[in-house]
């Protein structure tokens, strides 16, 4: 399973292919210490739909042919689907691409950038919950700015030991009171305890802080996708979900290359939307973003827009 390391300054993104663990020692002259379990973002693509340039190219011939659908899937040959989804995407007909999906395994991510994916919501999230799965020693995103200064890292590894010790002092306070209320029922003391625990995890969670890190699996159809990496591949984008659109997008490139070569940021195709907002770096962001098919497995020349 492939680890990318993200790295980040204040104008153009830029990542490298390293394993992200211990930042905060690799970005300072002396070793991290205390509570420190941080987590590293891993992107897997589980699934996809199976030939989905052909399925998109398929969908769309059909709008404009009398022929039958197993005629038109059959006379598709890797040039005519290529040539087709070129004309869909210089035509803005985006509704045939709606029927391939891919499904992605998302580790080491805050619930900060939770909170941000789910706005799409076109979108399938199964995430691990914070009440079914006991936080006995939680793992944590830390922002780059904060483990590049020595003073700030060591402030985010206090507050994050202390939301650790007041989370297992609760749980265990309020699991004392549930398996005591239980037991007055008439439950069991073993079954109480048991009963009592998932009870307490419910409650004990509201102090777990935004940097708590979360699993997740995510299904989105490409023209979802599509506008997920307009609005999470800009530059304004926040920096870990830029992250995570950016590895999506290197996948997602990897199994239809064509399909996504134009996604991105929407200064990749044309002027920033952004006005007073734009980042300025227009020019470095196509040539960031501009689809090389060295990079997918494709050949040919490159592609730019």
């Amino acid at each position: 399973m492939e680890r990318r390391k993200m790295v980040y300054n204040k104008s153009v993104c830029t990542m490298e292919p390293v394993c992200p663990a211990k930042l905060y020692a690799e970005n300072t002259s002396r070793p991290a210490q205390g509570h420190e379990p941080e987590a590293d973002m891993t992107v897997t693509l589980l699934t996809h739909t199976p030939e989905p340039e052909r399925l998109v190219a398929a969908a769309a011939k059909l709008c404009y042919s009398q022929k039958s659908v197993e005629e038109l899937v059959e006379g598709l040959t890797p040039e005519k689907t290529v040539s087709f989804i070129d004309m869909l995407s210089e035509l803005g007909h985006e509704s045939p691409i709606e029927h391939v999906s891919f499904t992605f395994g998302i580790e080491g991510v805050s619930r900060a950038l939770l909170a941000q994916i789910t706005r799409h919501r076109i979108a399938s999230y199964s995430v691990q919950s914070q009440r079914y799965v006991r936080k006995g020693s939680f793992e944590y995103i830390t922002p780059p700015a904060v483990a590049e200064d020595p003073e700030a890292a060591a402030l985010f590894r206090e507050a994050m030991a202390d939301c650790q010790n007041v989370y297992d002092r609760l749980a265990e306070r309020l699991t004392g009171l549930q398996a005591a209320r239980l037991e007055r029922e008439g439950v069991p003391a073993d079954e109480a305890r048991k009963k009592g625990a998932k009870l307490a995890n419910e409650d004990a969670r509201f102090v777990l802080p935004n940097a708590c890190e979360t699993r997740m699996v995510v299904t989105m159809n490409a023209r979802s996708l599509m506008n997920f990496f307009a609005h999470r591949c800009c530059n304004r984008a926040q920096w870990e979900i830029r992250a995570l659109a950016e590895e999506m997008l290197r996948l997602c490139r990897q199994a239809a290359p064509t399909l996504f070569r134009y996604a991105g940021p929407p200064c990749l195709r044309g002027s920033c939307p952004e006005g007073k907002m734009t980042c300025g770096h227009a020019a470095e962001m196509r040539e960031r973003y501009k689809y090389k098919p060295e990079e997918s497995g494709s050949t040919g020349a490159e592609q730019t827009v």
